[in-house]
């Protein structure tokens, strides 16, 4: 019979599910992500499918953590949420970084179909 190593949490077997299945969701949202950057053919196209997609594997898989670690500590721990708030931060401002030096090389190439400068 197999045994978990001593410093293994033991989890009661709904939590295990809970966060296997939490963890192969986000996995899955992740790889779909990635696929779409694959496939898409713009840049434009290429930013939307990772952010979205990786907000939400991030989101599947930080649940994850939070019932993983509130059983491994004892007591519900919060703190898994700290990397939700920086990415949930940080993702949006990274993707408009890129869109707009996307756009700015764009219109130094004089490239077509640019979006349009609304300032």
């Amino acid at each position: 019979m197999l045994t978990a190593p001593a410093h293994m949490p033991d989890l009661p077997m709904w939590a295990a599910i809970a966060v296997t299945a939490l963890c192969i969701f986000g996995a899955l949202l992740a790889l779909v992500g990635s696929i779409g950057l694959k496939t898409l053919k713009t840049m434009y196209e290429r930013l939307h499918a990772p952010t979205m997609a990786s907000t939400l594997a991030m989101a599947t898989i930080v649940a994850a953590m939070i019932i993983y670690f509130s059983f491994a500590e004892g007591r519900l721990t919060l703190k898994p949420l700290l990397i939700a708030i920086f990415l949930t931060v940080t993702t949006p401002v990274t993707m408009t970084l890129l869109a707009r030096a996307s756009i700015y090389r764009d219109r130094v190439e004089g490239r077509e179909g640019v979006p349009k400068d609304d300032m």
